[in-house]
C-alpha cells in the first residue's frame, strides 16, 4: 500500500506540473483540439475517444461507490472533468480514511 500511495503523490505532483506548464504556454483551450481530434477520426481523436470513456467509467464507479448522492454527483462529475489528477487525490484520500483495507476503497462501506 504504502508503494501505491507514492505513486498517486508522484502521479499527482507530475500531472499537475505538467498541466501548469500546458496551460501556461496555450491556455485553456481544450475543447477545440480535443473534439476537433475525435471529429477528424484521426489516431490522436482514437486516443481521446478512449480517454473519454475512461473518465466516463472513472465517473461513474465514483459515482456509485458514494451512492449516487448529492456529494457523490459531484465528485462524479469532478472525476469526469478532472481524470488522472482528480483520482489520484481522491484515492489518496480514500487510502488514508479507510486505513489501507482496498476492499472498502474499491466497493465503500456496503
Amino acid at each position: 500500500m504504502t508503494a501505491f500511495r507514492i505513486y498517486l503523490v508522484l502521479l499527482c505532483l507530475f500531472l499537475s506540473y505538467y498541466t501548469f506548464v500546458v496551460v501556461s504556454d496555450f491556455g485553456i483551450n481544450l475543447f477545440l483540439p480535443f473534439f476537433g481530434a475525435i471529429a477528424n477520426m484521426t489516431w490522436s481523436g482514437q486516443f481521446n475517444l478512449d480517454f473519454m470513456m475512461m473518465l466516463s467509467l472513472s465517473a461513474l464507479w465514483v459515482g456509485w461507490k458514494e451512492q449516487w448522492a448529492a456529494s457523490g454527483l459531484l465528485l462524479a462529475v469532478l472525476a469526469f472533468f478532472g481524470g488522472a489528477l482528480f483520482l489520484s487525490i481522491y484515492l489518496s484520500v480514500l487510502c488514508v480514511r479507510e486505513k489501507g483495507d482496498v476492499r472498502r476503497i474499491l466497493l465503500g462501506r456496503r
